[in-house]
């Protein structure tokens, strides 16, 4: 037995199951984000470009967050094998609508963890996951703002620099 095994509670095999899907899911969010990011830079969307190379790296971030968190508890994070990303994309306004379906599936995995973790009593895995709901809103919310960029401003004459411009300046915040 472990000291780690001793000294602090134990993941429960479903947990540690859920959480490594979230661990593939949060991977994959980086791959994609990553795909859409250099498709922008091809296209000349710098804006959003560097927008979306940050969220690539945020979701690695929270990869890693859970990862580190499955093997602290004396678990085994698994690196998760991503294929069939997407490499091209009809718009940018595509991209965005891709990036909140997928903010989507992610928030409904983590409260779908949560809920687990009400079931079986498993206040600390509970305790950990709060930081990723709280964080999903905030990402979901973000997206849907961007899309009413696109609402707001159209995308004919010059409405695309000018989105683009917007989405840029999200990223200078972070």
């Amino acid at each position: 037995m472990s000291t780690k095994s001793q000294l602090l509670a134990r993941l429960t095999e479903k947990s540690e199951e859920l959480l490594n899907q979230q661990v593939t899911m949060e991977g994959e969010s980086s791959a994609i984000y990553l795909a859409m990011a250099s498709w922008c830079d091809m296209k000349g969307y710098t804006g959003a470009a560097a927008f979306l190379y940050q969220q690539s790296d945020e979701e690695r971030e929270h990869m890693l967050k859970i990862v580190h968190y499955i093997n602290d508890l004396d678990g085994h994070a698994h690196q998760p094998e991503i294929t069939g990303v997407k490499q091209n994309f009809d718009s940018l306004r595509s991209i965005f609508e891709i990036a909140l379906a997928q903010e989507s599936r992610v928030t409904a995995a983590i409260h779908q963890i949560v809920d687990h973790c009400l079931v079986v009593k498993d206040f600390t895995t509970f305790n950990f996951l709060q930081w990723y709901v709280a964080e999903q809103r905030e990402e979901e919310t973000t997206i849907r703002r961007i899309l009413d960029i696109f609402d707001i401003t159209g995308e004919a004459g010059t409405g695309l620099y000018e989105i683009d411009r917007a989405i840029g300046k999200l990223a200078e915040k972070n």
